[in-house]
């Protein structure tokens, strides 16, 4: 029996429990076709897509990492037939929970091959919600799975044509994930945008107290008051490093520079498909003069005295919690 999760753009549907809005699994009948089993497929037919286990956090925690204690007490529900936790397992630990396999659709696909999705109305407990929304609450190993099918059904749908020939592209027979072109047999993969983001780090020169470099972006509009702030980030350039990545974003965006720069983590992001690898690193030198076309504001700010930073689940909130963790700050 194959489930998966329903999106629609990047937004997931979901069930409201006791606990909380849950990602939902459907049912997806035997009959359903699916272009990779056939023998002769015609183009890709975008819109399902199969997602690999997505590991918990222990797999590659040591002893001394710090712990995410956040427990999930979510407990496994059936409402008309739609499972909102398929895992049978609780509570969630976000350390030690592993999502299994399964599958993804978009709310097309299921219209177009008849699959039955819950009613949405006012007070029908289901709902598409951001992923941006779920983040905050969901395990880790399950957001990196969500995150895993939007970047995929995103590429199937900007991926239905070669890039060289402009021929209709197909899937490829083989278990990888690619297309391919019947045409010129160039083979198209899902790609990932590596980005640098950076925790910057120096004691006050008055109070001696440890401070983190803090940027207010342009890309988040117009905001309301108090302004987000979040941490020096960037694309990595052809040829470069992604140590070189660091020194060269920060000295663009702010003017400084850094030392010491330690790599601590990263995260799939599917805005649009990125993987952020997270470092640490100590000021240097220099004055700090932003960059005004991608900033507004950057400051060096205390610990214990930060203004508001990215949500939970963001490796940037992950980041900034970790300097804070070190010096004994609960954030």
């Amino acid at each position: 029996m194959t489930h998966a999760f329903v999106f629609r753009d990047d937004t997931l549907l979901c069930h409201q429990t006791s606990d909380g809005w849950w990602p939902l699994q459907v049912q997806l009948p035997q009959s359903a076709p699916h272009s990779e089993d056939s023998e002769h497929s015609p183009t890709y037919q975008i819109g399902r897509v199969a997602l690999l286990e997505s590991l918990a956090p222990n797999h590659w925690l040591t002893d001394s990492s710090p712990k995410n204690s956040v427990e999930f007490g979510h407990q496994a529900t059936k409402t008309d037939g739609f499972t909102s936790d398929p895992f049978q397992a609780h509570p969630f630990d976000s350390d030690t929970f592993t999502a299994q396999s399964t599958s993804a659709i978009t709310d097309a696909y299921a219209l177009a091959h008849n699959i039955v999705l819950p009613t949405i109305t006012d007070h029908s407990g289901y709902d598409f919600l951001p992923y941006r929304q779920l983040i905050t609450q969901l395990p880790i190993a399950l957001s990196t799975q969500i995150s895993q099918a939007i970047q995929l059904l995103r590429w199937q749908e900007d991926t239905q044509f070669c890039s060289r020939c402009a021929t209709p592209a197909v899937h490829t027979k083989t278990d990888e994930r690619a297309m391919v072109c019947p045409v010129c047999q160039l083979r198209q993969y899902p790609r990932v945008q590596p980005c640098v983001i950076t925790a910057i780090t120096r004691p006050n020169p008055k109070t001696g107290e440890m401070q983190i470099l803090l940027a207010q972006h342009r890309r988040h509009g117009v905001q309301k008051q108090p302004a987000m702030y979040g941490l020096i980030a960037g694309f990595v350039e052809v040829g470069e490093s992604l140590e070189h990545a660091v020194v060269r974003e920060v000295a663009e965006e702010v003017n400084i520079s850094v030392t010491n720069i330690s790599y601590v983590s990263s995260q799939p992001w599917p805005f649009p498909s990125n993987l952020m690898l997270g470092f640490k690193a100590t000021y240097a030198e220099g004055d700090i003069v932003i960059q005004e076309e991608e900033l507004t504001h950057a400051d060096f700010f205390d610990i214990s005295n930060l203004p508001q930073i990215p949500f939970k689940g963001s490796i940037a909130y992950e980041l900034i919690a970790l300097v804070a963790h070190e010096q004994g700050v609960s954030l």
